[in-house]
């Protein structure tokens, strides 16, 4: 799909109807990856068609795992966690997901692989995956003492170990369980707080050889996992948009459907509760252990509150800026370091973009506070982040007036036809 350098939008228009967002990009990745070990072929369908999880495939192709999708399901033929060694750098693009990730996979085996990414990805921190693979018995190098990418591995030999992490990470977690199912003993993972758990969820329900101590740690053992087959439910971090877009847009009323709404990722939906939104989440089914269901909005005037986001929750952080901006009164964001190092300084863009729509914002080094008001149609930036960029969309079909977003490719990372499914709620496409 080709998009534009840029998006207009006009606002305020109201949306209607109902909507299947993209697959859920974190359960998308464990999945290709999670078959990649397997010994057989699984099928995973609804893969999203961004190009962060379109690195993870073709990643695992370069890998030797024949990986195939011709515009349906992918087909992955697991070699039993075999791979080969890959005849060039991978490129990772954007996705830190990929990235970290994929260095617990190869980890175990012993030839050397070499990760890389865009200008974002190699400033972001990796020595959270560096060390603890590195006391497993891998070699990892990289930029900086390999706190930066491109990153050097050469596995093999990998023991158990008992890590202790300094922050909560689905993403460092899934790693090291993936270099933990390929080690010898018993790798132990303890976390300040719970992550994200899908990849808890799944090898649960594919029966691998993990122990769920308590909701902080986690035990695994080396073991094979058999071939499956998953419909990826929708991404709850891209329902989140299209959530707070109907909230804070009068006469809305929408209904997100096939969505996954684990309970650590739909954070969103009790801080539009707590702001005073009308939200309503269904659980219709389970997919590999993973809760799936639909979740009605309705436009609601919405007040000032004070949001701590968790790892869960941590991308939903620009679209509830955007609630913010239209709510009553003043919304506290704290604890949101990390949203320093993600896409972009999201801290500083998010800052600079509500203040382009008139709102008043005082940026922290750890959050922002954000002063609710009127905001107005405006020439607004990405950033070349894919979350910002769909955070100012949210934000235009709102105000009064046309509202330009520049730098609109970087969508493509996750949600290349974010614009085309925001207009079919606001044309009454899907209602």
């Amino acid at each position: 799909m080709t998009l534009p350098a840029e998006l207009s939008v006009a606002g305020p228009r109201p949306l209607r109807g109902r909507l299947r967002v993209p697959g859920d990009k974190g359960i998308a990745h464990r999945a290709l990856l999670f078959a990649a070990l397997a010994e057989g072929r699984s099928r995973v369908g609804g893969v999203p068609d961004g190009d962060d999880v379109e690195r993870t495939r073709l990643a695992l192709e370069q890998l030797g795992v024949r990986c195939r999708a011709a515009g349906g399901p992918v087909s992955v033929h697991g070699l039993g966690g075999v791979l080969r060694e890959p005849e060039g750098v991978i490129d990772c693009g954007n996705s830190g997901t990929t990235m970290r990730m994929l260095a617990g996979l190869v980890a175990a085996h012993p030839f050397l692989t070499v990760l890389t990414g865009d200008e974002s990805l190699v400033t972001r921190p990796m020595a959270r995956i560096a060390e603890p693979l590195r006391a497993m018995g891998a070699h990892v190098d990289g930029r900086e003492g390999a706190t930066r990418a491109p990153l050097a591995i050469h596995g093999g030999g990998l023991g158990g170990a008992r890590h202790e992490l300094e922050a909560a990470s689905g993403q460092v977690k899934t790693a090291l369980v993936l270099a933990g199912l390929q080690a010898d003993g018993t790798t132990e993972i303890v976390e300040p707080r719970r992550s994200r758990d899908h990849t808890e969820r799944m090898l649960t329900a594919l029966g691998a050889p993990l122990e769920i101590v308590d909701e902080r740690t986690l035990r695994v053992r080396r073991g094979a996992l058999p071939p499956f087959e998953l419909e990826v439910p929708g991404d709850p971090s891209a329902a989140a948009f299209f959530a707070v877009a109907a909230s804070v847009t009068p006469g809305s009323s929408i209904v997100l459907e096939d969505v996954s709404i684990n309970p650590t990722r739909i954070e969103f939906v009790k801080v539009l509760l707590r702001m005073g939104g009308h939200v309503e989440v269904r659980q219709t089914g389970e997919r590999l252990g993973e809760p799936v269901g639909e979740i009605a909005v309705e436009a609601a005037p919405l007040s000032g509150t004070t949001i701590t986001p968790d790892e869960g929750s941590i991308d939903e952080v620009p679209a509830l800026a955007v609630a913010a901006a239209f709510a009553e009164g003043v919304t506290e964001i704290t604890d949101a370091a990390e949203l320093r190092v993600k896409e972009s300084d999201r801290i500083g863009t998010l800052e600079q973009e509500l203040s382009l729509l008139g709102v008043e914002v005082e940026a922290r080094p750890d959050g922002l506070t954000i002063w609710g008001g009127r905001p107005r149609a405006a020439e607004l930036k990405s950033h070349g982040d894919h979350r910002v960029a769909m955070a100012a969309a949210v934000a235009a079909v709102a105000c009064d007036g046309e509202s330009t977003v520049r730098g609109w490719r970087a969508v493509a990372s996750s949600y290349p036809s974010f614009a085309d499914d925001l207009t079919s709620l606001t044309d009454g496409t899907n209602a």
